[in-house]
């Protein structure tokens, strides 16, 4: 009973992904739409610095102000 249940999920998952993949075309990204006006592309530095630099920057600023505002260390 088990062996069946396993078969049919995997057909479930096989076929939704099938049909997903079917659906959606990479190549209708190429077709531009009306009144589409795309800037100017990122350069490696600038997308490294926007995508992993500044949300770690923001992290440690977050940690960091996390850590001096907590109270529950001090006793008075």
């Amino acid at each position: 009973m088990d062996k069946k249940n396993s078969l049919r999920a995997g057909a479930v998952v096989a076929g939704t992904t099938l049909t997903t993949l079917l659906m959606t075309s990479p190549a209708l990204a190429l077709t531009r739409d009306d009144g589409d006006d795309p800037g100017t592309g990122l350069s490696v530095v600038e997308t490294l610095g926007l995508y992993v630099a500044l949300p770690i920057v923001l992290f440690l600023v977050i940690a960091g102000l996390v850590m001096v505002t907590d109270k529950s260390g001090k006793r008075s």
